[in-house]
């Protein structure tokens, strides 16, 4: 019998979806047992989420300060795990509170050493920098990381911003204006992803995920578009300034963050369009850099 752990948090539920998929091959067998942990927060965040509580994560999601979680069930301890699938959202292109949280708590030490791990992400569509934050609190953890499927929302970076934002806040999934596409990661997706399960299962058996992820990447579970990952560099440059600025002032922090927001209306809206266009333009003559970090960015491995 082969035991797989599914550590998870969401707050649309969103990305249990996502993670049932990928392990319903994985459920079909006998063999297996699947148990899902869903992390709880002492002081839990809502959904819908309003704005004001969603940039006030900001600060301490991005800088990665832990809250405290609600302790896992103990029958969790008393199993023996073979796998663990570690599901997460991405916050400000960090893991989220709730995720961050469990990684550096006393729990993530006992779960997870010398364990195989595989991420599964759930973003609109940056996730680079989040995954490799995760991937040093997994190091720290002494967790083996075998693989990782990135799901994103697959629309238009514009209009995703619309759709996301009226979902979140809302806590409707619908069309916005009645013609946009449906918010997050789609219905075609998530079925699609049974197929990594099919992977998974396979090297489970086996005891051996030396070519896990290489299988994954080929049947595509890890896309890595180099504008996004250009994007989130900078972006990550920009949010040290400012969650370093809100939290080095704490009496200001209401302002500040009012401010945090306009910055973000104007780089989502008026910045990226531009540095788009110059990355198209200047896209032949970073082959070599791109084609580097295509394949570094879809492996598991940690500069």
């Amino acid at each position: 019998m082969k035991n797989v752990l599914v550590i998870y948090y969401t707050q649309s539920g969103q990305l249990l979806t996502a993670a049932q998929h990928v392990v319903a091959n994985l459920q079909k067998d006998a063999n297996v047992a699947i148990t899902y942990y869903n992390i709880e927060m002492e002081k839990p965040f809502p959904f819908p989420w309003p704005a004001s509580q969603f940039f006030d994560a900001f600060p301490e999601t991005f800088k990665q300060i832990p809250a405290t979680i609600k302790a896992p069930p103990s029958t969790l301890f008393n199993q023996k795990f073979d796998l663990v699938i570690l599901a997460y959202q991405v916050w400000y292109l960090s893991p989220s509170i709730p995720i961050n949280s469990f990684l550096k708590s006393e729990y993530a030490k006992t779960l997870l050493q010398n364990m195989p791990v595989i991420t599964l992400s759930g973003s609109r569509n940056m996730w680079v920098k989040a995954q490799e934050k995760v991937k040093v609190l997994l190091q720290q953890n002494q967790a083996n990381l075998v693989g990782n499927i990135a799901m994103v929302d697959r629309n238009i970076n514009l209009v995703s911003v619309i759709t996301i934002v009226d979902w979140m806040f809302t806590g409707i999934k619908r069309k916005v204006w009645g013609f946009l596409p449906l918010p997050g990661i789609s219905e075609q997706e998530m079925q699609a992803s049974t197929k990594f399960g099919t992977i998974i299962l396979k090297h489970l058996n086996q005891n051996n995920y030396e070519s896990l992820q290489t299988e994954l990447v080929a049947n595509g579970a890890v896309e890595v578009r180099h504008f996004l990952v250009s994007m989130d560099q900078k972006a990550n440059k920009m949010f040290k300034a400012w969650s370093n600025l809100v939290l080095k002032f704490p009496k200001k922090r209401k302002f500040l963050l009012k401010l945090f927001y306009y910055y973000l209306f104007i780089a989502i809206w008026f910045l990226s369009p531009i540095v788009h266009l110059i990355h198209t333009i200047t896209l032949p003559l970073q082959y070599w850099k791109i084609k580097k970090q295509k394949k570094y960015y879809q492996g598991i491995q940690l500069k």
